[in-house]
């Protein structure tokens, strides 16, 4: 998988590219990750990618131009399967979509800032416009690393059991069930007998029906759907 991430702020996005989960991932040539500056597609001596928007109004509106020529670059040089922007009015980030987006081959991710992008943009280039929650961050930088993680993580062999992915919250539409590693007995907390039985059957009995009285308690609004 490719993953190129169109920033004015290249340098707030790469470290949770060097460390981690992310950085094996790289390592093993199991996804690439480029970061392209907008400001070197920039055509004024000032590297200028924002100017004040038609009609009036607070806040700078970044320009159509910078971000056609970084796009268009790209896709002169290989096929997209998705153009998204990272945009507080997009659709809320959840497990379907990384899971979706973790089977794409090639992906750019167009990081917004200041008051958005020019429409033209969005209408023009953009296949996917994402969001990681109702609040309002200075720049996308942030959500695409966040969404740049939940795909990642789901590439097979990324992760060390190839398993764990498939039994996180949300795969199965519930929260994850209680986990519990040594000691058995800690301070009169103890851990649930049934999961020192053996017998397989039960305890993933006994996990489903902890996942979905947790889900009940902490996220009802999941079993409504």
């Amino acid at each position: 998988m490719r993953i190129d991430i169109i920033t004015v702020l290249p340098e707030l996005l790469k470290s949770p590219f060097e460390a981690s989960i992310l950085k094996r991932a790289i390592d093993a040539g199991l996804v690439e990750v480029y970061f392209h500056n907008l400001r070197d597609y920039a055509t004024d001596n000032y590297k200028s990618v924002d100017d004040t928007q038609f009609g009036g109004g607070a806040g700078m509106v970044m320009t159509i131009e910078p971000i056609d020529k970084c796009i268009s670059g790209l896709k002169a040089e290989r096929t997209y399967d998705e153009v998204i922007y990272m945009t507080p009015d997009g659709d809320t980030l959840n497990q379907g979509i990384a899971n979706h987006l973790s089977l794409k081959q090639n992906v750019i991710i167009l990081c917004g800032h200041y008051k958005g992008v020019d429409q033209r943009v969005r209408d023009m280039f953009v296949t996917k416009e994402i969001s990681i929650g109702d609040y309002v961050l200075s720049g996308g930088e942030l959500g695409a690393a966040v969404l740049c993680d939940s795909i990642i993580r789901l590439i097979p062999g990324v992760l060390g059991n190839e398993t764990s992915a498939l039994t996180d919250s949300f795969q199965d539409g519930l929260l994850a069930p209680p986990i519990y590693t040594k000691p058995r007995d800690y301070k009169g907390w103890k851990v649930p007998e049934v999961l020192f039985s053996g017998n397989f059957p039960e305890i993933e009995k006994w996990r489903e029906q902890k996942a979905l009285e947790r889900t009940e308690v902490r996220r009802p609004d999941l079993l409504n759907d």
